[in-house]
């Protein structure tokens, strides 16, 4: 029989960057959803394409060898598939993770096999593997009795991952167009007495926390910290916003920021990090990734959270006294981030800053306790922002 992963999440990302190389590994994918447009299309066609874009050009990878199901309809045989499969993925998004936790559970109480399933969470978040664990081991998830032994039927591994997926043509179908680089990093540990699946894109490593930090707070901070400054400015796509001087100028010191954190606190050099900072200032500045502000600043809410691009690199630099300047400044174009077509937490954002005295806000959107501090630098820029709503 040959190797099976189960995925949760039909979206770009999904198909486009997951699947894409489990399906390279010679993994058969088995997609689950609940958006039955995403399922049907996936049910109905045999193929699909992911172009890589880079600036040596494209290339097409054509992917097959999957399976789709919706779990809103047929829990039961997404359970059997979880009980026979090799490797569980999923990509969600964080906020999630709570709602697919129960049908893994049941999926992986009834494994027999002697070899755990991987469960490896391809999330934008730090520990969302841990996260999505926690929500299995639940008693509503998983029998008190049976979490002695969860350990023998599956292993949970954190990672990180790294590649931009831009919105899609309005045609594409399943179709999707992707950044040729990618990064995706695994924490290797969880299967020291197994050993870990085989699967050439995945850098196994022993310490992952050096690999999240670095890629949520470069990566994440200067992708974000573009696209709301370009929305302010009215910016088609984050290159357009980078192609602006002071707009890349301010992207550069958010970044010259948290990196002072990343060298200080992981050992990473200064020269390797200056090296990374411009690798990915040069990615996102990719013209032919046509990567729309808005769709990038989505999200505003889980962005401006605790452990979050901007929040999280702050508070720790704060707790040092180090600058963070730069970081203010981005954390105000995300609270300003409000009341955008299509975006729910943008419109809730808007309700929050509303109805909430400032202090109230910072402690609701960023997870912060009056005595820490960055808490009293953020209040001012609530403050600010709020002022301009009225």
């Amino acid at each position: 029989m040959g190797l099976k992963a189960v995925h949760f999440g039909g979206g770009n990302i999904g198909r486009g960057f997951v699947a894409e190389k489990l399906n390279l590994a010679g993994y058969e994918v088995v997609f689950v959803d609940v958006m039955d447009s995403i399922i049907e299309q996936l049910q109905k066609t045999k193929e699909y394409t992911v172009t890589e874009i880079g600036a040596e050009g494209k290339k097409v990878n054509e992917i097959s060898n999957y399976r789709a199901i919706n779990s809103k309809y047929e829990e039961d045989k997404v359970v059997d598939e979880i009980a026979t499969a090799d490797l569980i993925t999923c990509a969600v998004g964080p906020n999630i993770l709570k709602f697919i936790a129960p049908v893994i559970g049941k999926g992986i109480d009834k494994r027999t096999a002697s070899k755990p399933v991987a469960v490896v969470a391809c999330e934008n978040a730090i520990g969302a593997t841990d996260t999505l664990a926690g929500f299995i081991k639940d008693s509503k998830n998983t029998p008190q009795d049976r979490l002695s032994s969860i350990n023998d039927r599956a292993r949970f591994a954190n990672s990180a991952i790294d590649r931009i997926v831009p919105g899609q043509k309005p045609d594409a179908g399943l179709n999707v167009e992707i950044e040729s680089f990618y990064e995706w990093v695994v924490d290797k540990t969880p299967f020291a007495d197994h050993g870990h699946p085989e699967i050439s894109a995945i850098k196994w490593v022993d310490d992952l926390n050096p690999y999240i930090e670095r890629k949520l707070f470069t990566v994440n901070t200067g992708h974000a910290a573009a696209a709301y400054y370009g929305h302010a400015r009215k910016k088609e796509t984050v290159d357009q916003a980078l192609a602006d001087s002071e707009i890349n100028k301010i992207v550069r010191e958010c970044l010259a920021e948290t990196s002072n954190l990343i060298v200080k606190k992981h050992g990473i050099s200064t020269d390797e990090q200056k090296a990374y900072v411009e690798k990915i200032i040069k990615r996102i500045s990719n013209p032919y990734l046509k990567d729309v502000v808005e769709r990038v600043g989505r999200a505003p809410l889980r962005k401006l959270s605790r452990k979050e691009r901007f929040v999280g690199p702050a508070s720790q630099l704060a707790e040092s006294g180090d600058k963070i300047d730069a970081l203010l400044g981005a954390i105000e174009q995300a609270f300003a981030f409000v009341d955008v077509e299509g975006d729910e937490e943008s419109a809730e954002l808007s309700k929050i800053l509303k109805s909430n005295e400032p202090k109230e806000v910072v402690g609701k959107v960023c997870g912060l306790e009056e005595t820490h501090p960055l808490f009293s630098k953020i209040v001012p820029i609530v403050e600010k922002v709020q002022k301009s709503l009225k």
